[in-house]
């Protein structure tokens, strides 16, 4: 079964990690789908990859913090593909800072591409789902949202901010048959996971820590969520918005010890 047959997406931070691997799970369920991202040789072998625009993929330089490029991918996507049926705000940064020494601009860069590219990308994919009589809004978030840990401001409130922004647009939209949801990951096997890991001065022993909190004693894969993004963008959903949901293999459901 090829659950978004016929249907046409966009991925924003699309050339790597969770976005690629939604890119490549869309396409593998039958969707056309533009990746937009500001990593264009990586993005361009993505899209070489699964067969390029004849394929139904298609590649967008856009710097989701800028309205502009915004409007631009989103209308290059329509008219390629003759329409819009899911977003997927995946696009964000991690950072790592200390509250009374994070500058203004600091806070600024941050939100801007973990909040307001989230917002600008759904400001103008809205008016193409109204028009096809509904869609799919499909927030990448965090774990982070709901509990945090040591070290990660602001991003905790970054990704709280697109749990709250969900809940909005799917109270707003809902009428007119625009879903909006958020996925919330734990751990997951990532480039910046594992980059973030070798600077540990623990060395192996820090990842054995990670590895030991959660139930099933390992990480997500990017295929793994991006299973979750496409059942939730799918029409099998249908009856699912508002909602946050955490895919963290079981860290949640414990206390520390």
């Amino acid at each position: 079964m090829m659950r978004l047959r016929n249907k046409i997406g966009v991925v924003t931070g699309g050339a790597q990690g969770i976005g690629e691997a939604i890119v490549r799970k869309f396409h593998a369920e039958g969707a056309r789908v533009a990746l937009l991202d500001i990593d264009e040789p990586r993005g361009q072998e993505v899209v070489a990859d699964l067969g390029g625009r004849e394929a139904g993929v298609l590649f967008l330089r856009c710097d989701i913090t800028r309205e502009a490029d915004v409007e631009r991918a989103m209308a290059e996507t329509i008219a390629t593909f003759g329409g819009l049926d899911i977003l997927v705000n995946n696009a964000g940064v991690n950072t790592y800072f200390d509250a009374t020494t994070m500058t203004e601009e600091e806070w600024e860069r941050v939100f801007a591409v973990d909040l307001k590219g989230a917002w600008l990308c759904a400001k103008h994919a809205i008016p193409t789902l109204r028009q096809r009589g509904g869609g799919a809004i499909v927030n990448i978030a965090s774990l982070h949202a709901f509990m945090t840990t040591y070290g990660m401001f602001p991003y905790a409130a970054a990704k709280s901010g697109v749990v709250g922004m969900t809940r909005s647009l799917a109270l707003d939209y809902g009428p007119e048959q625009i879903r909006v949801n958020a996925i919330c990951p734990g751990w997951t096997r990532t480039q910046l996971v594992d980059e973030w890991l070798q600077l540990q001065p623990e060395g192996p022993a820090a990842e054995q820590r990670v590895l030991e909190q959660h139930p099933l004693r390992r990480m997500a894969t990017p295929a793994e969520i991006a299973n979750v993004v496409s059942f939730v963008a799918s029409d099998e959903a249908s009856f699912i918005t508002g909602a946050a949901l955490v895919i963290d293999g079981g860290l949640s459901a414990r206390f520390a010890s």
